[in-house]
């Protein structure tokens, strides 16, 4: 694994999310204690993820598939490329959409999907998840 940017823990502010949120001084955490969650990361090559060799290493030992499911909506939206989204139906049967520029997908809470590049080996893709706290529906920001 190959991390690319520091690991700290935040503070306790309810201001704006977009700002950094650390603790000052700054308490950084190590590699270590993510790996001890279950959390893995890594810094690929972007420009060239399709001959990457560490992200076909990945795909070898954690499988191409990625077959998931979440405990809240999953809304997708594409801003650019395309890539396909496979959903298991009530029969275990997969069912594939082509889902291209500007398409938006909402999954349903407990569905298995994963999802494949097409051809063009290119997407953008915003992600937001819908949670319910306490009855009350809360969005989470888009990534």
């Amino acid at each position: 694994m190959n991390r690319h940017l520091p690991l700290i823990t935040l503070d306790d502010s309810d201001e704006d999310q977009t700002l950094p949120h650390h603790k000052t001084p700054k308490e950084f955490v190590s590699l270590d204690q993510l790996v001890e969650l279950g959390v893995l990361s890594w810094k690929l090559d972007a420009d060239n993820h399709g001959n990457d060799p560490e992200m076909k290493k990945i795909h070898e030992e954690h499988g191409d598939t990625y077959m998931h499911f979440h405990t809240d909506e999953e809304i997708l939206f594409c801003a650019a490329g395309s890539r396909y989204c496979d959903v298991k139906d009530h029969n275990d049967a997969w069912i594939r959409e082509w889902v291209k520029k500007g398409g938006m997908i909402i999954l349903p809470v407990r569905i298995y999907h994963h999802f494949t590049l097409d051809e063009s080996n290119y997407i953008k893709v915003l992600i937001a998840y819908l949670q319910v706290f306490y009855g009350e529906t809360a969005t989470f920001f888009w990534f």
